[in-house]
């Protein structure tokens, strides 16, 4: 899809880049939403725990249907549409008995498509969920469960997409767009092709009041500080006092690994994403 950079009429417009994107202009089918209430970075305390999170334009949660339980039923697409929960589009499927679900739209899929997801193997086109053993090695997928039957979780974000390496002793290998290699079972699903709306990151946001409308507030510089609020704050005139860059807290925050030892998937990962081996 390409990006389009529109006249510079205003000071805004012109830095601004955007997606040229044919969506269905319908809202989005109301048995499918629910009200979103948004946290602003809050927990259930009400203390902050993200930072510069607040504001921004109300939203409707879309269900997606990242399990896709009805097998070896066809579906038509019967919209694309736009999410603003997240960077890819949806695609509107419609059974024959008339329910419809919401799919993270694949790449080259357009309205009219029929799609499809089996356990067994199926007809080999962008869109049509099959399980990773019954895919060619070398094949691009997205929306990968992580144990089957519990819903895709990896490679959902628009444009991504992960490779089939090889099959063995019943475990699938994959590279991931960071270049990591991890394992996961031969029976999870995968959606053949990747996520649509490839062109995202080449678009710019233009003006600071996009980011509002998002829902994202401006991140003040440790350096700009004083003492008491971060470990780079304060001094006479700009200074950064010579340190590593850290957050508020003292944590290094370039470069410092910061994955939990202990998290359970961290047997399932061959090769980091800076390409060492893991023992």
């Amino acid at each position: 899809m390409p990006v389009l950079q529109q006249k510079p009429v205003t000071p805004s417009g012109r830095f601004y880049l955007k997606n040229k994107v044919d969506l269905s202009d319908k809202r989005p089918e109301k048995s499918l939403t629910k009200g979103h209430h948004r946290k602003k970075g809050r927990n259930s305390y009400g203390r902050i725990t993200s930072r510069r999170r607040g504001g921004g334009h109300k939203r409707l949660y879309r269900k997606i249907d990242f399990r896709r339980p009805r097998l070896d039923e066809e579906a038509k697409v019967v919209a694309l549409e736009y999410d603003p929960n997240r960077t890819a589009h949806l695609a509107l499927l419609e059974f024959t008995d008339g329910e419809k679900t919401y799919i993270l739209a694949p790449e080259s899929v357009e309205v009219g498509d029929s799609l499809i997801s089996s356990n067994e193997k199926i007809e080999f086109k962008p869109g049509n969920a099959m399980p990773l053993n019954q895919l060619p090695l070398g094949t691009k997928v997205h929306c990968v469960e992580m144990l089957p039957g519990a819903g895709a979780k990896i490679a959902r974000s628009a444009g991504s997409e992960v490779r089939l390496i090889s099959i063995d002793g019943g475990q699938a290998s994959l590279k991931m767009p960071s270049g990591e290699i991890r394992l996961v079972k031969e029976n999870c699903r995968a959606t053949i092709g990747s996520v649509g709306n490839g062109s995202h990151q080449k678009s710019t946001i233009g003006k600071a009041g996009r980011n509002r409308w998002k829902g994202r507030r401006p991140r003040v510089r440790g350096v700009a500080m004083n003492p008491v609020d971060h470990p780079m704050g304060g001094g006479e005139g700009r200074t950064s006092g010579g340190g590593h860059p850290m957050s508020p807290w003292g944590q290094l925050s370039k470069g410092y690994p910061t994955r939990k030892k202990s998290k359970p998937s961290n047997s399932q990962i061959l090769v980091r994403r800076n390409g060492r081996r893991v023992k």
